[in-house]
């Protein structure tokens, strides 16, 4: 008997377009086989005669494969346009291949907080620390993250559970930090001598072969002890220090229980040891706690009356959150909600009550502020643990670990990429049933009748199974629904067309939805690190009440971005909008100005609180990656305008090109300032001093060029290079589409531009020769 693989077919059974799955078959006609098997094998001939040809050896691709092959060559450029284009790389420059890679645990990272009280703490930014060495004005949260540890040749995926101990003034932080090579959560050790500004990476200070986590570490006797959370062991264990910071040894197994986040506490004569075992039956996990007694650290314990404590909601903070702290003659302890995700943020509870027999708390503020930048923040999504502890000058210092994203993040992103894939193949189907360009036959049996002798043994495989027996009717059902979806949707018609072209349309937006979920990322644009530290900067614009419809778009969108302190909006003239028009992450202010000049966009500004501004246009929309990537150039650069539009002057006369001359030349002298980081201190200072004032006057003449006069002073002030620049992914002029663009006019505006540098050629010499190429950067963000 004859047979033949699944065959999709739109020429069989039907009109419409022909075809099916492809297939090859090489075959090998006999005179005999021709001749006893034509009758037999009908259905087999009707195939053959639509799908292969006689001849030895032939070879047939049908009109389904060609349909398919389309479908997938168009989708996948699409998807692949979308993930150049949309999707930021935002990779750490610098760091070892090994650490920092994604993981399904989360991204944590640390960060330090100062106060006068525990309920009054302030992140490290607000202190206004500056660290001329690390480029960091002033020095941002988070101050110790996987980079912090795989740079210094720890491999690490993040680092969380922090806690201090305090040497008078020194700080050390131990941590968890998972490593990257063998995936298992191992205690790492920091050291302080700036109160935290800044961090030294000493090593790992425990390692196990089982994970471990919470390194609880407190004084008891003249000895330092620590007791991480090794559940996975099944104990809990404590360890003293015999070299302090870097080795411990096991002093005690002090619980034959699988407790985690565990802590041990003085309280009213007796010391307390509060911890969670979640390995019981019927216990809810990250909602249980018990309370152990005893009066020494090292045991026996007791358990509380009324054990376990909590049992209840995980959102409830019952899991423990880091150290309690002492704070007015009150104990307060800190718990985990973990109910819309695991450690999504902490709650603080006053010990009331705590005796043998009787346990109450109540929950009160701890006063922090939350987040206000999503994922972009780097503990936008969760906040899991703190630690407080105060110094002898009586102020509080806290470590507190967060994340920029939900626990299992990684595997949600992939099962959703996964399924918006599947959907664009469902729908690239339909699209095919509704054209006729997909038919299915599905043969009696599985094996080729002319391959020559065969062995016996296959024999079973030649006959018609239940397996192909259901393919056939399933089949048969798709070619009817086929033939009743053309019966229904006539292609001929307006309303045919529009289903085909929504169809295709949404198969195009869940490709681009696939490619995010899957490649994207978190979604989350992170700032880039230098020498292990992150800082801040201003956001500075100027503008008018004509375009306060791009205003409150561009705040809604930079005010997210993770390095932006604040945005300073220099409004010219028209009445100046309120404070509450716009949704911003970060805090705004409006300096409003006397008089319409450009030169206002660099005036002198005292209140700006950052080193670095960002001077953007109103009317630029990109991303907050290359807003980041922009930063960081300008830390590795801060004496030099570093921004996103290139310019070449040069020529006799001179003349004002464009960055597709200055490409085509390999070749840039000017940064144009309307995207461009400086030194808010240097740059303004150098355009509102007395040489710049003729300069300023060519600015308000002409009521342009004050970018071209801030690159001739930078230039004029050094001898070495003054401009770098940082390609975009991508960047939208959104004046263009309003009308109510300064520069319409390109001709006539360059024509100006040209007068300008003309007369300041002669005012503070020449630009010609400081010509910069392109394709310098090592990292390639100059390309």
């Amino acid at each position: 008997m004859g047979s033949s693989p699944i065959v999709m077919s739109g020429s069989a059974g039907g009109g419409g377009v022909g075809g099916g799955w492809w297939w090859c078959r090489w075959q090998r006609f006999s005179k005999h086989n021709n001749s006893s098997t034509s009758n037999n094998n009908s259905s087999l001939s009707l195939i053959n005669n639509n799908s292969c040809s006689n001849s030895n050896e032939s070879c047939v691709i049908s009109w389904s494969f060609g349909y398919f092959l389309v479908a997938f060559l168009i989708l996948g450029w699409i998807g692949s346009l979308y993930g150049r284009l949309m999707i930021s790389p935002n990779v750490h420059t610098g760091l070892s291949t090994l650490g920092c890679q994604e993981d399904g645990e989360g991204s944590w990272s640390i960060g330090v907080f100062y106060g006068d009280s525990p309920f009054s703490l302030k992140p490290i930014e607000d202190m206004e620390i500056w660290r001329d060495k690390s480029a960091a004005w002033p020095v941002a949260n988070p101050v110790v993250t996987c980079a912090s540890a795989s740079v210094a040749g720890f491999p690490s995926n993040f680092v969380a559970d922090p806690f201090l101990y305090v040497q008078g003034d020194v700080l050390y932080l131990f941590f968890e930090t998972k490593n990257s090579i063998t995936m298992q959560g191992d205690i790492g050790v920091a050291r302080s001598v700036d109160k935290g500004a800044t961090w030294q990476q000493l090593g790992i200070a425990l390692d196990e072969d089982w994970h471990l986590s919470y390194p609880y570490v407190f004084d008891y006797n003249g000895n330092i002890y620590m007791m991480p959370e090794g559940s996975a062991k099944g104990d809990l264990r404590l360890y003293r220090a015999v070299n302090f910071p870097m080795e411990w040894t096991l002093d005690k197994i002090i619980m034959k229980k699988p407790l985690v986040d565990s802590f041990i506490i003085p309280h009213g004569g007796r010391y307390w040891l509060f911890g969670s075992d979640h390995s019981g039956i019927g216990t809810k996990k990250n909602g249980q706690l018990e309370i152990w007694y005893s009066s020494s650290p090292l045991g026996p314990w007791r358990p509380h009356k009324k054990n376990p404590i909590y049992n209840t909601d995980k959102s409830k903070g019952a899991r423990n959150g880091g150290r309690p702290f002492v704070h007015n003659g009150n104990l307060y302890r800190i718990g985990q909600d973990c109910g819309d995700t695991y450690g999504r943020r902490i709650r603080v509870f006053k010990v009331e009550v705590l005796t043998p027999d009787e346990f109450q708390e109540v929950e009160v503020s701890l006063g922090t502020q939350e987040p206000s930048k999503g994922r972009n923040a780097w503990n936008g999504a969760r906040n899991h643990h703190l630690d407080v502890q105060q110094l002898s000058s009586g102020e509080w210092v806290g470590v507190l670990d967060g994340d920029r994203v939900p626990s299992g993040d990684v595997n949600h992103r992939f099962i959703l990429g996964c399924a918006s894939v599947v959907a664009v193949a469902a729908l690239v189907i339909l699209v095919g049933l509704l054209l006729g360009a997909v038919k299915c036959l599905v043969p009696l049996s599985w094996c080729p009748h002319n391959v020559g002798k065969r062995s016996d043994a296959l024999l079973p495989w030649e006959k018609p199974n239940l397996l192909s027996s259901k393919l056939r009717l399933f089949c048969s059902r798709l070619n009817r629904a086929s033939s009743c979806l053309r019966a229904k949707i006539n292609l001929n018609t307006c309303t045919g067309r529009l289903v085909i072209i929504l169809t295709i349309m949404a198969s195009m937006a869940l490709m681009c939805l696939g490619v995010g979920y899957i490649y994207g990322g978190s979604g989350a644009q992170e700032p880039y690190p230098l020498n292990d530290h992150y800082s801040q900067f201003t956001l500075l614009t100027m503008t008018y009440d004509a375009r306060l419809w791009n205003l409150k778009m561009y705040v809604k969108h930079y005010s997210r971005c993770s390095s932006v302190r604040e945005i300073v909006v220099v409004w010219n003239k028209g009445k100046r909008p309120e404070l509450s028009e716009f949704d911003s992450a970060v805090p705004v202010r409006i300096r409003e100005e006397e008089q319409n000049s450009l030169n206002n966009r660099f005036k002198m500004d005292p209140k700006i609180r950052t080193r670095a501004v960002l001077e953007l246009d109103d009317d630029i929309m990109m991303t907050c990656d290359d807003i980041e990537r922009g930063f960081k150039v300008w830390r590795e650069h801060p004496d030099r305008i570093v921004g996103f539009y290139p310019r070449l002057i040069d020529g006799n006369p001179l003349k004002y090109r464009g960055e597709r001359y200055a490409r085509k030349h390999n070749g840039y002298n000017i940064i144009l300032t309307g995207a461009a980081f400086m030194d808010s201190r240097v740059a303004f200072e150098r355009y509102w001093s007395k040489e710049a004032m003729v300069g300023r006057q060519v600015v308000d003449k002409y009521f342009n060029c004050e970018d071209v006069l801030l690159n001739y002073l930078y230039a004029n002030a050094s001898s070495s290079k003054t401009v770098e620049y940082v390609k975009p992914a991508w960047a939208i002029d959104t004046s263009k589409f309003s009308g109510v663009a300064i520069s319409r006019n390109t001709h006539a505006h360059y024509h100006v531009r040209s007068n300008c540098l003309r007369k300041f050629a002669k005012m503070y010499g020449s630009l010609t020769d400081r010509k910069s190429e392109f394709s310098r950067r090592k990292d390639g963000w100059d390309v």
